[in-house]
């Protein structure tokens, strides 16, 4: 007996009986990313879609524009771009159905918008006047999510609660590559999986966690091969492909309604920008490197494919951008009026009853507001 078996450590095989409980070979994604545009399949595709698809990519990039200029004039204090991941923005936001529920990361302004959400409303956490600018149950959108990964575990819950409770809905959970790197991200499909949750969980695999890329992150072949490892379907699209991507997406949804459990769906796309405002990408990759993934923009394949099958004119391009600036006209003039701010919210909305520590602070703070205001009408 060896030294491992007399300690105990020693675990025979299983007897040959003994087989998988799932067959892994249908949870594998396919070997390249799915894609409609350019291909047959575009052929099949709804031309309202597409048309709604394009006018939603071209309002996206001009409001990602809009809120990018806004930080330099001060009115953001920080803004992640999703500028080239159009696709994957607007294609999460419109495959849902009303009662359904969006568990957006900081990144997905976009989305949040597309949801119906106003657009000032949806800038208000990155401006820094609120945790969140919008009702979440108004709009089925849960709060922007800055800590990476953590809206994951709450989407799970939430479907898991809703189907325990009878109700018709799904969640949709987007994270970005860097956010399956995080304990949150695998206690969430391990929860789902287990539970069989009606949730949808989308990775925006931009390149890069920051400044990291990929191939530092992970040794997977792809990161919707992840699924498997917890019995759920992974699905590989281009998530510059918006017909693709809505298409995946609208799959995913349809199984989760359906009691079919949740799906891993990973959409391979590139961050044009910066990580933030206050990043300076060029210290970690080229410029031939952008210029390369510019030649797959969302918006320039969705053109391509509207303008040659006789979907889309001149008439019809300039209406969507006539949309989208009068959309970032609003946008600008609403940001640039200062907001009423009144240091007593500092309490609002922190607990569901006041304790008494939050009683006293509210007192302290009241006293001091007004013996400031106080001195200043003295001196006046």
């Amino acid at each position: 007996m060896t030294v491992m078996e007399q300690r105990g450590a020693y675990r025979p095989s299983p007897p040959p009986a003994w087989q998988p409980r799932t067959d892994p070979a249908p949870l594998l994604p396919d070997a390249e990313p799915h894609r409609v545009l350019g291909t047959e399949a575009a052929a099949q595709a709804d031309p309202d879609l597409l048309r709604r698809l394009y006018a939603e990519l071209v309002r996206g990039r001009r409001y990602n524009t809009q809120a990018t200029a806004l930080t330099k004039q001060g009115r953001l204090a920080v803004y992640p771009s999703s500028t080239g991941q159009e696709a994957c923005e607007v294609a999460a936001a419109l495959v849902l159905e009303e009662r359904d529920w969006l568990f957006p990361s900081y990144r997905d302004t976009l989305a949040v918008v597309a949801r119906g959400v106003d657009p000032v409303e949806a800038l208000t956490l990155l401006r820094g006047d609120w945790h969140t600018g919008y009702d979440p149950y108004e709009h089925r959108v849960a709060p922007l999510c800055t800590p990476l990964a953590t809206q994951l575990p709450h989407a799970v819950g939430l479907a898991h609660a809703a189907r325990l409770k009878g109700d018709d809905v799904v969640a949709l959970a987007m994270v970005g590559d860097g956010g399956t790197s995080e304990g949150d991200f695998h206690e969430a499909l391990n929860f789902a999986a287990v539970w069989q949750a009606p949730v949808v969980f989308l990775v925006q695999n931009n390149g890069f966690a920051i400044s990291v890329p990929l191939a530092k992150q992970t040794a997977a072949p792809s990161l919707a091969h992840k699924a498997v490892g917890y019995g759920m379907p992974g699905r590989l699209v281009d998530g510059n492909d918006a017909a693709a991507v809505h298409e995946v997406l609208g799959d995913a949804v349809r199984r989760a309604r359906a009691g079919g459990g949740p799906t891993l769906v990973e959409a391979v796309t590139y961050r044009v920008e910066a990580h933030t405002n206050a990043d300076d990408a060029t210290r970690y990759r080229g410029d031939a490197e952008v210029e390369t993934w510019r030649e797959h923009d969302p918006i320039r394949l969705l053109e391509r494919e509207l303008t040659d099958r006789g979907l889309l004119d001149e008439a019809g391009r300039q209406a969507a951008r006539d949309a989208a600036e009068e959309m970032a006209a609003g946008l600008r003039e609403r940001m640039n009026q200062d907001p009423a701010l009144d240091p007593m919210d500092l309490f609002a909305h922190v607990y569901a009853e006041d304790t008494p520590q939050l009683r006293e602070q509210r007192a302290m703070l009241r006293a001091e507001l007004e013996a400031e205001a106080e001195s200043e009408g003295e001196r006046r």
